[in-house]
């Protein structure tokens, strides 16, 4: 099987104006996707996304409160030389408490987000196949014998747990970082006006990057469907007894052993110089 080059990107991709705003265009099919699997797991992740996303900017605030307090403390000491007794030291010890507090809560909210994320997971993967089976009930023959329809649908049953739900973790995580941003901005703006401009300064780089070799990627991925079923194909007729027999019979397994290896060298050779690329 000959490799086909990957599909180099369109130089208009992604500049049109709308191409960002396409994205939430389908994060919004994809949630209201998951909001039908489960309407009280949807609405638990948006909350512990929110509470995830504020409750660090919480914490560097009340940090701050326990540098303040600790400094008024030392400063009362010194000059008054009394000793140190739990009234003097309990306007340290109460932010050390919220602090103590806050940290456990971003810890459950992280927590919350991994056990809803894992039931999610499980029901729409369900929701989705359930979904392509009655839609490939209705499909003819010729459609089946089509190879790249059937690309499509080997993708969609491949991915159906993975990819809508992976969507909108994405967007609430992009949700979180942006309630993350505003907040650390609202705390840093009473600092100085710069760190604004230097915090975001600092993360387009960053931005611009991933958002280069997500494209690529997802190029990647699609390029490389039909080398994938075909190693699925070559596993199932070196795996499968109503096979294995015909192959040993006509001595092909040196030979198709052989084609797994290099498909799977070329999509590793791919993987490894995205990697490498994405990484230095």
């Amino acid at each position: 099987m000959t490799p086909r080059p990957v599909p180099a990107a369109s130089p208009t991709r992604g500049k049109r104006p709308g191409a960002f705003f396409r994205v939430f265009r389908y994060s919004r099919r994809a949630l209201a996707l998951v909001w039908q699997t489960s309407r009280p797991l949807t609405l638990g992740l948006a909350l512990c996304t929110l509470i995830a996303g504020i409750l660090p900017a919480v914490a560097a605030w009340v940090g701050q409160l326990i540098v303040d307090a600790v400094v008024a403390a030392m400063t009362y000491h010194r000059e008054t030389g009394a000793s140190l007794a739990f009234e003097s030291a309990w306007p340290v010890l109460r932010y050390v408490l919220a602090e103590a507090g806050i940290i456990a809560a971003i810890a459950l909210a992280q927590r919350g987000l991994a056990a809803q994320q894992s039931l999610l997971r499980a029901l729409l993967g369900q929701k989705v196949n359930v979904m392509i089976l009655e839609k490939a009930g209705t499909l003819s023959l010729t459609q089946f014998e089509d190879s790249e329809f059937y690309d499509k649908l080997t993708r969609a049953r491949r991915e159906a747990s993975i990819r809508p739900l992976g969507l909108v973790n994405k967007t609430f995580a992009l949700l979180q970082n942006a309630i993350s941003l505003v907040s650390f901005g609202i705390l840093l703006v009473q600092f100085s006006p710069w760190a604004i401009l230097i915090l975001v300064l600092g993360a387009l780089p960053v931005f611009v990057s991933e958002a280069k070799f997500s494209g690529d990627a997802f190029r990647l991925f699609r390029w490389r469907s039909p080398q994938t079923r075909m190693q699925m194909y070559l596993e199932t007729v070196l795996a499968r007894e109503d096979s294995i027999k015909e192959v040993k019979l006509f001595g092909l397994e040196p030979l198709l052993l052989e084609r797994y290896r290099n498909i799977f060298a070329t999509l590793y050779g791919e993987d490894r110089r995205l990697t490498l690329r994405r990484e230095g």
